[in-house]
């Protein structure tokens, strides 16, 4: 379940909120938010429609003042202006001014984040090669196709190498092989020590990338930790022959087809105690494939407990 310490000055982590909570007016948008994202991991922030996530986003970044509970982003308190300076942003909808060149858009941006004008070229030229957009530079905004104007807002989110990167839906526009580059990118965010807050619906795209995940539906996380936990392996598909189902049900499976048992409940240490089993009652074991639950399912799972 969700860490839920008091958020102090804590080195190692990056986020830490307490109970954050926001209204508007008798509406409740977010409601007891405790959440600890490490420093230097990929975190996944997860969540139906209309249960909290943009809210949540926009209060770690000082867009919006909690109405109730504390949090502390990059060592300060949320909204602080020298943490603010250390974090990238790409937001889910956002426009450029068409008029704009590439280069213009992201010297803008360099600008805001503070880089010294000795620093602002270089580090135009290196987001722009970060996401593929190199020799793009003095193109305008608006010739850009949809692909390419997400590309270039993740450029944005990247410049000045910051300590966070907060994106939300950052492969929403782009097709495949676009996708597989953005998960490189977040890849090596993380290798170069900077933490990666990712907001996203596509729970493949989550799977790929994050090392912890938190799942918030009306306002509050009802479950989160390490993805390989979560995602560890329970169950087991075993090839076999001389058994029957009813010896297979008294072993804790069932026969999913012929010559194919499934335990569903068998943990990968058990497996040996398993293969014995089911040659001491007669059968022959072929092959035994460890079953893996999706984040998909865990999802859907935690939703319906909900």
């Amino acid at each position: 379940m969700a860490h839920a310490a008091a958020p102090g000055r804590d080195p190692d982590a990056a986020i830490r909120t307490d109970l954050l909570e926001k209204r508007y007016g008798r509406r409740v948008a977010l409601h007891g938010l405790s959440l600890t994202v490490p420093r230097g991991s990929v975190f996944g922030f997860l969540g139906p429609n209309g249960a909290g996530k943009t809210t949540a986003v926009k209060l770690l970044l000082g867009l919006v003042r909690p109405t109730a509970g504390e949090g502390m982003v990059l060592g300060g308190p949320i909204g602080d202006p020298s943490a603010r300076r250390r974090i990238g942003y790409l937001p889910e909808l956002f426009r450029y001014q068409d008029w704009l060149s590439a280069r213009e858009v992201l010297r803008s941006h360099a600008v805001l984040a503070g880089l010294g004008r000795e620093r602002i070229a270089a580090a135009t030229d290196s987001a722009l090669e970060l996401v593929g957009l190199e020799g793009e530079g003095r193109r305008r905004v608006g010739a850009f196709s949809k692909g390419m104007q997400q590309r270039l807002g993740l450029a944005a989110a990247l410049i000045g190498e910051p300590e966070l990167v907060v994106l939300d839906e950052p492969t929403s526009a782009l097709d495949p092989v676009g996708r597989h580059e953005v998960r490189g990118i977040i890849q090596g965010l993380r290798d170069r020590g900077a933490t990666v807050f990712l907001n996203s619906h596509l729970l493949t795209e989550i799977e790929a990338v994050c090392d912890e995940v938190a799942v918030v539906d009306h306002g509050r996380v009802i479950a989160s930790g390490r993805l390989d936990e979560l995602l560890q392996a329970r169950g087991a598909e075993v090839a076999v022959d001389g058994l029957d189902s009813a010896a297979v049900a008294r072993l804790g499976g069932t026969m999913a087809a012929p010559g194919a048992a499934i335990f569903p409940d068998i943990a990968e240490s058990d497996v040996p105690e398993l293969v014995a089993a089911i040659v001491a009652n007669g059968g022959r074991v072929y092959r035994v494939t460890p079953r893996k639950a999706s984040l998909e399912q865990i999802f859907l799972d935690w939703l319906e407990v909900r």
